[in-house]
């Protein structure tokens, strides 16, 4: 790809809870501020509707009509077998045929990673594709992988996760060397179960910085830049610790609102209340890239706004300036040459 070439981004404009309003707002604002260009993949009636609330460049933004859509409880594999014109099947298509360079999509997750499997296709050495959404941590944002995608892996799938999500720290979050740990009931090498254990000793030989068990309490220290553990654990880290922030939140207000006083002193920190809880606005973030398959695919949260959205846009366009997917395929490579692990 050479400098003067503009990137080609297509969203399932009807993916998500509040689509095609935001996805198709967020999109406006990137054209606007990043040097892209979009494709909207959706019920085209609805999605000019949006656009002509906006001003911007109209060759910025194509428009392609889809008859379906899929909603998040269609089961998936199912869905992107049967539903070929729907927005999120064509935008992953535009991918495969070379006519986009990133899909970004805040509809049904299994669906979106299905539609990666099954018409992208994985990574020549992958044998686990993996979400890697981004962690807020105290030191920093790091990159949690798996999220989500593999309930049930093998010692050799959580090595593939680190390269990965090693590669993936250094050029989204710009860490040289990052730090990569192991999801474990304790720091002591030998802890935890047969999974971990196996996975500790491909670890100690992999070609990243490994630093070791992480237990979950220091999961969000920041001291791991990517967190390393099987899909269902990691999804109930991100859940658990959504949750958390959000209780937390709801408490802070609450006591901060039971007198005159407290209400003072509520005005006088307001700013940094806002810049502690901006930390843990998905939005933020943009969303999270479903890595190990053949083209850039960025899962956005389901309640998505117009600034998730763009940020994800942002998202893609550092992936795809900075070959990922190539640089993936290469360390890949290059730990099969060196080790038989199935």
């Amino acid at each position: 790809m050479t400098e003067v070439e503009i990137l080609k981004i297509v969203i399932d404009a009807m993916g998500g809870d509040n689509a095609p309003q935001e996805t198709v707002k967020g999109a406006v604002e990137a054209v606007k501020q990043f040097n892209v260009n979009m494709i909207l993949t959706g019920e085209e009636k609805a999605i000019n509707e949006e656009l002509a609330k906006y001003s911007y460049v109209k060759e910025k933004i194509e428009v392609i009509n889809c008859s379906e859509t899929i909603e998040n409880d269609e089961k998936p594999v199912f869905a992107i077998r049967r539903k070929k014109d729907s927005s999120l099947v064509v935008a992953i298509n535009m991918v495969k045929d070379g006519k986009a360079d990133a899909i970004i999509s805040a509809g049904n997750t299994g669906a979106i990673l299905a539609g990666g499997l099954f018409i992208l296709g994985r990574m020549n050495g992958i044998n686990r594709p993996a979400l890697a959404p981004a962690y807020p941590a105290a030191k920093g944002d790091a990159i949690l992988i798996d999220g989500g995608a593999n309930p049930d892996c093998k010692p050799r799938n959580l090595l593939e996760f680190g390269v990965m999500g090693s590669l993936y720290a250094n050029k989204l979050l710009n860490i040289d060397n990052p730090n990569v740990c192991l999801v474990n009931v304790g720091v002591e090498e030998g802890k935890g179960n047969e999974l971990t254990k196996e996975a500790y000793e491909l670890f100690k030989e992999a070609p990243f910085n490994f630093k070791g068990n992480v237990e979950a309490r220091d999961v969000p220290t920041g001291y791991a830049d990517v967190i390393v553990c099987d899909g269902f654990t990691g999804n109930i880290i991100l859940k658990l610790t959504e949750g958390v922030a959000g209780t937390i939140f709801k408490i802070l207000k609450e006591e901060l609102m039971k007198s005159p006083i407290r209400k003072l002193g509520a005005l006088l920190i307001k700013s940094g209340i806002r810049s502690f809880k901006k930390r843990f606005d998905y939005s933020e973030y943009g969303g999270a890239p479903f890595l190990g398959v053949k083209g850039v695919v960025i899962k956005a949260h389901g309640s998505s706004n117009s600034k998730a959205i763009k940020n994800a846009i942002r998202q893609s366009k550092i992936l795809i300036e900075t070959n990922i997917v190539a640089d993936i395929e290469k360390e890949i490579n290059l730990l099969n040459g060196k080790t038989n692990v199935k």
